[in-house]
């Protein structure tokens, strides 16, 4: 296939690897340690902060399969993501590039919805390479690179895809940042009735529950907690929201500053912690915990109502508030339990 000009560069480079954790684990292979090639589990939040979790200070918020992922595995203290916004975070991971090298015309916040701005397909990816060697691939939740009918997860090396193409996406009514339905199955648009943290977990925990053999990637992508800030029980809300991009949806970017607190921040976070727990709970129930890396970390750092302490500055800053973030790594069958680290790690690295 010929290089094409739209996108990221497709200049040779090495292999994208997504974490130096996961090249590292294939490094294992050959001093003995594992037999077979592990499952990876790499869950990714959205917006949330530094200290937005009980294993990384919080008080307020709950989240004990979280801070029992940590006590499993390593929680880093120097965790830091790609960028300090959303898809710059998420095509370092899938390409192994630095965000720095993505041509000019793929910006951030990813808006325009042109063949300029996206993951070319013939680009060597994380899900590609590893589908190469053998892996079931899939992606659950959220996308945020590069729109239909020129991209989407299925074009870079995910074999199953359940979730949204854009940035953010009502929880009930499922309806982008236009006002336009977002769900996909594959690349066909789908209407599910429920609240979508919800929605990709199970999707995710019925997809590692399926006896299948082989290893795994699975990418599990919530939305949680971006706005809009809509627990569980609050479906109205959404219906509201639904309604006012109907009546006018070039104001409906600014609707996530309408609302929200504190405590309805925990409600997403608290979600979030409990579907990752039934995640969790399905990797167990197949047997298959000890064989499988689990990383969990978000795009960038928190906004609004999360907690970035003791850092200065938020999503969309270059401070350490905009790109610290929790990180946690687990994988039973090499990583020693109840482990901490201050040693930096970055997205793509």
């Amino acid at each position: 296939m010929s290089p094409r000009t739209t996108g990221i560069p497709t200049e040779e480079s090495t292999m994208p690897n997504g974490s130096t954790t996961i090249r590292r684990a294939f490094d294992g292979l050959e001093r003995g340690r594992p037999t077979t090639p592990p499952n990876v589990l790499f869950i990714l939040a959205d917006d949330l902060g530094w200290a937005d979790l009980g294993c990384y200070g919080s008080t307020t918020i709950r989240t004990p399969n979280l801070d029992r992922l940590a006590t499993e595995g390593i929680r880093f203290t120097h965790g830091y993501a790609g960028s300090s916004w959303c898809s710059p975070t998420r095509i370092s991971l899938y390409t192994g590039r630095f965000p720095g090298r993505l041509q000019a015309g793929l910006e951030e916040p990813l808006t325009r919805r042109t063949p300029e701005n996206g993951i070319p397909a013939d680009h060597p990816t994380l899900p590609s390479i590893l589908a190469g060697a053998g892996y079931r691939t899939a992606m659950f939740g959220k996308w945020h690179c590069g729109w239909l009918p020129w991209y989407s997860p299925l074009r870079i090396g995910f074999q199953t895809f359940f979730g949204n193409l854009d940035g953010a996406m009502d929880y009930f009514e499922h309806v982008d940042t236009l006002g336009q339905p977002d769900l996909y199955e594959g690349e066909t648009p789908v209407e599910q009735a429920g609240y979508y943290t919800d929605l990709i977990s199970d999707r995710a925990a019925e997809y590692i529950a399926a006896d299948q053999d082989g290893p795994f990637y699975v990418q599990l992508n919530y939305t949680a907690p971006h706005w809009p800030w809509e627990g569980p029980r609050d479906s109205a809300v959404g219906r509201e929201i639904r309604s006012r991009y109907e009546q006018d949806w070039t104001h409906s970017p600014l609707l996530h500053l309408d609302g929200g607190s504190l405590a309805k921040y925990r409600e997403l976070v608290e979600a979030m912690d409990a579907g990752i727990g039934r995640v969790l709970d399905a990797l167990a129930g197949a047997g298959r915990s000890d064989d499988t890396i689990v990383v969990f970390t978000s795009d960038n750092g928190g906004e609004r109502w999360s907690r970035n302490w003791p850092f200065v500055g938020e999503k969309g800053d270059l401070t350490e508030g905009g790109i610290r973030v929790p990180l946690i790594l687990r994988w039973p069958a090499v990583v020693a339990a109840g482990q901490v680290s201050d040693r930096p790690v970055i997205t793509w690295t």
